[in-house]
């Protein structure tokens, strides 16, 4: 029977030691203080992009964990334009395109260390939006709770695409077995999950929680803006806004100047 937690850290520490104790972390080690690789992860990334949306989507964010390599390089195979946070958001966002990689080079696109030949930059401006976004997790619940290493990345990456203007998308993660428990708290700022895929099965939730609308900056330090310059970006595009409550100012320019060129047609 899968066990209970009132707090986080509680639920993390023992997601870290069971997965040690019975033999399936995989490198890095130890999993201690990270999202935890696992045995069987190739399995779940295939059996996640097996269930739809994942199945037609063309593109989405995935986080530059190791579990998740597996999933990269399955995506990037299927023709799925993958965008990467980098580390810590020290620079926002990286595009690997599977239009120009070529397959034998998918696994070296897809590592953390050496990928960044096969990817690109993507400013703030420019970030399309997204079919569906696979995060890392250290624990989760069969009820669409999660959570990661206790650094926020994952759950602030969603929230930054929120306050660009991009709708909610369906939100899975890859697991093993050993990381679903009973439960955990929830915090506003966490991203819902849709899916949980594992080695051994997929978990659909049925009712996901209410997705964050956006970014709380009450949250955030003038250290956090320091370090992650694509938050301080994100609030210059909010001031710079005609709607001070719409972070993508670009697009919103570019609408603007699209209706107007439409009226003043309607008037000639």
């Amino acid at each position: 029977m899968a066990r209970g937690f009132a707090n986080k850290s509680a639920a993390r520490q023992w997601v870290w030691d069971r997965l040690s104790a019975e033999g399936v972390a995989r490198f890095p080690f130890p999993p201690h203080g990270r999202i935890p690789n696992f045995a069987g992860a190739e399995v779940a990334a295939a059996r996640l992009l097996d269930i739809e949306p994942w199945k037609r989507t063309t593109a989405i964010k995935v986080n530059p964990d190791s579990p998740q390599r597996p999933l990269r390089a399955e995506a990037l195979r299927r023709g799925i334009t993958v965008f990467v946070p980098t580390p810590r958001l020290r620079s926002g966002f990286k595009k690997l395109d599977p239009r120009h990689i070529p397959p034998d080079k998918i696994e070296e696109a897809a590592s953390l260390s050496r990928g960044n030949r096969w990817s690109e930059e993507v400013a703030l401006a420019e970030m399309p939006e997204l079919d569906a976004i696979v995060c890392g997790s250290v624990a989760v619940t069969r009820y669409g709770r999660r959570c990661g290493k206790g650094e926020g990345y994952s759950d602030l990456e969603f929230a930054i695409l929120r306050e660009l203007g991009h709708p909610p998308v369906p939100v899975a993660t890859t697991v093993h077995d050993l990381q679903v428990v009973a439960s955990v708290p929830r915090d506003p700022i966490d991203q819902p999950l849709s899916v949980i895929a594992t080695p051994t099965h997929a978990i659909r939730i049925k009712c996901p929680s209410v997705a964050p609308t956006g970014i709380d900056w009450t949250r955030l330090t003038a250290e956090d803006l320091d370090e992650m310059p694509i938050l301080a970006e994100l609030k210059r595009m909010a001031s710079n806004a005609q709607n001070p409550t719409t972070a993508n100012s670009n697009r919103l320019k570019r609408w603007a100047r699209d209706e107007n060129v439409t009226v003043l047609r309607d008037r000639q």
